[in-house]
């Protein structure tokens, strides 16, 4: 007797869906990380440059050097603040995606019990038949000795 699992396609499709949901999850992550190092960088940069300015005007700067670095700190201060934005989005998508992928588990969990109790249960069956031919065997053996015997 072949074994099959009435829902083996559904559950098919659920794992396809899950190991698509974890590559989506994954391409999030790796697009978050990669806006959160340039967003790293860029901060680190804005504080390179004014400690430097500080240590500059320190010593005696031009005026010309200070609106320069007021004009590139401004700069700055947008590319980090539209990288500030695209972190947000970012994170944001990597949570969507997660939750996601949270959902399609729980989903291919739930079939994979079904799969399981369903095992079990052709399991126990099997057991009970064969359980059934033994008694029938040991009946008609012990009627038929019973029979010879006398």
């Amino acid at each position: 007797m072949e074994y099959s699992f009435k829902f083996s396609k559904i559950l098919t499709i659920k794992e396809k869906e899950k190991e698509k949901a974890l590559g989506e999850y994954n391409e999030a992550v790796k697009r978050f990380e990669k806006v959160a190092e340039k967003l790293y960088y860029f901060l680190k940069q804005k504080e390179d440059y004014e400690e430097m300015h500080k240590q500059k005007l320190r010593l005696g700067l031009p005026i010309q050097d200070i609106r320069y670095f007021q004009l590139f700190i401004t700069n700055l201060e947008r590319t980090i603040s539209h990288y500030q934005q695209l972190v947000i989005q970012a994170r944001e998508q990597m949570f969507l995606k997660q939750a996601k992928l949270a959902e399609v588990n729980i989903e291919v969990k739930k079939y994979e019990k079904m799969k399981e109790n369903h095992e079990k249960a052709v399991r126990e069956a099997i057991q009970a038949a064969e359980n059934r031919w033994m008694d029938e065997v040991s009946i008609q053996q012990f009627v038929h000795r019973r029979n010879w015997v006398r």
